[in-house]
């Protein structure tokens, strides 16, 4: 078997377990869960871009880097969402706006890191991976969500 072969056997390998794992219930291993995610997500993007082991190690320390900014980024938005729909009855129109004004900000800060990471990542792929690598990511959401739906949906009735 090839070494590429071999690293695409590989990877489809830890895909399909994690799958598999994910859609075990867990009872309260979040924990546990996010790291089945990643190692997911890891395997989907070296799949879809097809790295070469030498860009596989340009490529993911930088990605990683800009994976935990992102999530950081995200998770204050969340909880900035969750604070203001929690109030927002109480809340005066300037303080609505100023809710709206910095959810805006919040979204402007995402895409500018999304920007300054397109240069990093155009440094270490070539630009048509890069193209590839926001497919993916978006792939591997739709992805996901499958997974969850389906696990979410109650069994079909068996057949006696």
């Amino acid at each position: 078997m090839k070494p590429s072969y071999k690293i695409a056997f590989l990877l489809m390998t830890i895909f399909t377990c994690s799958v598999t794992m994910l859609a075990q219930p867990r009872g309260g291993r979040m924990q546990e869960k996010k790291e089945n995610i990643e190692a997911m997500k890891i395997a989907f993007i070296t799949q879809k871009l097809d790295l070469t082991p030498e860009e596989a190690q340009k490529f993911w320390p930088v990605y990683n880097q800009y994976s935990d900014k992102i999530q950081e980024l995200r998770k204050k938005r969340r909880q900035d969402d969750k604070d203001a729909k929690h109030n927002l009855d109480d809340l005066s129109d300037k303080e609505i706006e100023q809710v709206i004004d910095q959810d805006l900000s919040n979204r402007q800060k995402e895409l500018d890191l999304q920007k300054e990471y397109k240069v990093k990542f155009k440094s270490v792929l070539t630009m048509k991976k890069v193209a590839k690598l926001y497919a993916a990511e978006e792939q591997f959401k739709l992805v996901l969500l499958e997974k969850l739906k389906d696990r979410k949906q109650p069994p079909p009735p068996s057949e006696k």
